[in-house]
């Protein structure tokens, strides 16, 4: 059995404290930082709560062990998936500076069998939490990071050994550099160049090609690319949340989609003036079209492209964290249904209302789940004037 050595988790821990919370500049002393882990990463939990606290910072611990959530979803009641302690919920948003989830699950269909309707169910009650956390993050009072800890169950799903699972986690974070967060601070810099070409260019909307593709998608008024923040680990995505309701035509994702402990294949989407019309899957296909079911879940949150150039990601993951940061030949397109990113908007967003947020067309939803394409592909961008740009082909972006 492959175990990460202490050198290289000590690097993780420091990518996730010293790095990526506080948007690139770490935590800073006294601040809490809520550390979330399911419980096969407790190697790395173990770092990163000693990190927090050489760094001076407050770590409040929550452990996930597997098993609870398929119990609840075999026993509890229509009642219970609903339940939503308040109080207690928003006791810990406000006392938290930082939030931090280390996925590790050792078995990825977990889920497997569960009827899809209780699966939206449960996911129903987080729409109060989320909101709250995604103020709190408008506000400039909180930062989140999402990180990945290798296990046999996901490596096996993703037809790696658990040392090959591990080989890519390392490659794709800069662990067994000499200073990992040198290398990441390079890469985000030229990420941000990248970023600010886009977002000084008057787009208006995209158009996407690619196998059994034709997607219109328009950018909104007062929009704004973004790039890697430390929100995610690895991230060398550039993405936008546009106004969903310019979304027009249909898209194919090739890239099979871990979701509520299920594996989905081959999704097919079509839209119509924004709303998804059609939704499809080779495989639990049923439950892609329960998702779209959720409040404003058939509308996109968010666009995104991966150059290959930045991303060393080039095997299949099994992890939407690592797969929607997909490199490999083409790297990937991916698009989010449900909730979008209020840090697209050009403005102050502590000062938009919820009706503001509507009226821009910023999607809110308690889903939000990224599908990926990993094929060739191209992206024309039609500017205000009416003239056209290829912005992105052959993996990588052309500006």
């Amino acid at each position: 059995m492959y175990t990460p050595s202490d050198l290289i988790l000590e690097n993780y821990a420091r990518v996730l404290i010293d790095f990526a919370l506080g948007s690139g500049e770490g935590i800073k002393k006294n601040e809490v930082v809520l550390l979330n882990f399911d419980l096969p990463a407790l190697p790395l939990g173990k770092a990163v709560y000693k990190r927090i606290l050489e760094k001076g910072g407050n770590p409040i611990v929550r452990i996930h062990e597997e098993s609870f959530s398929k119990t609840l979803y075999e026993t509890a009641s229509n009642e219970q998936l609903e339940f939503f302690p308040k109080k207690y919920m928003k006791s810990l948003v406000d006392v938290i500076d930082h939030r931090m989830y280390l996925i590790g699950a050792e078995d990825p269909f977990l889920l497997k069998g569960i009827d899809p309707k209780k699966l939206m169910l449960g996911n129903k009650s987080t729409q109060i939490m989320k909101k709250w956390l995604f103020d709190k993050e408008d506000r400039g009072k909180m930062t989140w990071t999402l990180a990945l800890y290798g296990t046999q169950g996901m490596a096996a799903e993703a037809g790696l050994s658990l040392k090959g699972f591990w080989e890519q986690i390392e490659k794709a974070c800069f662990l067994a550099e000499k200073d990992p967060i040198a290398v990441w601070r390079s890469t985000f810099k030229k990420l941000e160049q990248l970023r600010v070409k886009l977002s000084n260019m008057p787009i208006d909307s995209l158009h996407l090609t690619a196998k059994d593709t034709d997607l219109t998608i328009k950018l909104g008024k007062d929009r704004q690319w973004l790039a890697g923040s430390g929100r995610n680990i690895p991230s060398f995505e550039m993405f936008t949340s546009p106004d969903w309701r310019g979304t027009n035509g249909y898209v194919f994702f090739d890239h099979p989609l871990y979701r509520y402990g299920n594996l989905i294949k081959d999704v097919r989407l079509e839209f119509k003036n924004g709303k998804v019309i059609k939704a499809d899957a080779v495989k639990n296909g049923n439950l892609i079209q329960e998702l779209v079911k959720q409040k404003n879940a058939d509308k996109v949150g968010e666009y995104s492209l991966t150059d290959t150039r930045f991303s060393h990601i080039d095997a299949f993951m099994a992890n939407t964290l690592y797969d929607e940061n997909y490199g490999g030949k083409w790297g990937n397109t991916h698009l989010a249904l449900g909730s979008s990113y209020h840090e697209a908007y050009t403005g102050n967003v502590s000062k938009v209302t919820s009706k503001g947020w509507k009226d821009l067309g910023f999607n809110d939803s308690p889903e939000h789940t990224d599908i990926i394409a990993t094929g060739d592909r191209q992206v024309e961008a039609i500017m205000r004037d009416g003239t056209k740009k290829i912005i992105y082909r052959k993996g990588q972006f052309v500006v």
